[in-house]
């Protein structure tokens, strides 16, 4: 009889869904929402070519697993708007993380096969989000509808 070598998974952290399901989150990608931003200011437009870049980047991050992104709120300021429209303000902090959870098809074996998803969110902080610890969208992930399995 073999026996299959068990290697420990490294993770920054576990995040458990709201689902209950526990997700580790094995890199993150943390930047300054507006760091790139030289000239002008935050309106839709500007954000929604800043989204799809990043949609683009997670996709070269790790190609052979599907993309979420999740809608980060917008706010509006009273300030005046200029030739782009009103001036409309994303969460400080842009994430880009990979996670990995058990398979989702209970007919694979759990030792060869997990399921993986990379997000893209905002949030107002630096915080690794940990535990029950993170954004109340991320924690409400479909899991089971947007990641996949891989085998290892």
């Amino acid at each position: 009889m073999h026996q299959r070598l068990k290697v420990p998974t490294m993770a920054l952290s576990r995040v458990v869904l709201a689902s209950g399901r526990s997700v580790d989150l094995t890199e993150l990608r943390l930047s300054a929402t507006y760091a790139n931003v030289l000239e002008g200011y935050p309106c839709k437009p500007l954000n929604d070519h800043a989204i799809a870049g990043l949609l683009r980047s997670a996709e070269r991050f790790h190609p052979s697993a599907p993309v979420h992104l999740i809608p980060p709120p917008r706010e509006y300021t009273d300030q005046f708007a200029g030739a782009f429209g009103p001036v409309e303000v994303l969460p400080a902090v842009t994430c880009v993380g990979s996670f990995r959870s058990e398979a989702l098809d209970p007919g694979h074996d759990r030792a060869l096969y997990r399921s993986r998803l990379t997000v893209v969110w905002f949030q107002p902080t630096s915080c690794i989000p940990a535990g029950y610890d993170a954004e109340t969208e991320l924690l409400d992930m479909d899991w089971e509808r947007l990641a996949a399995d891989e085998e290892l």
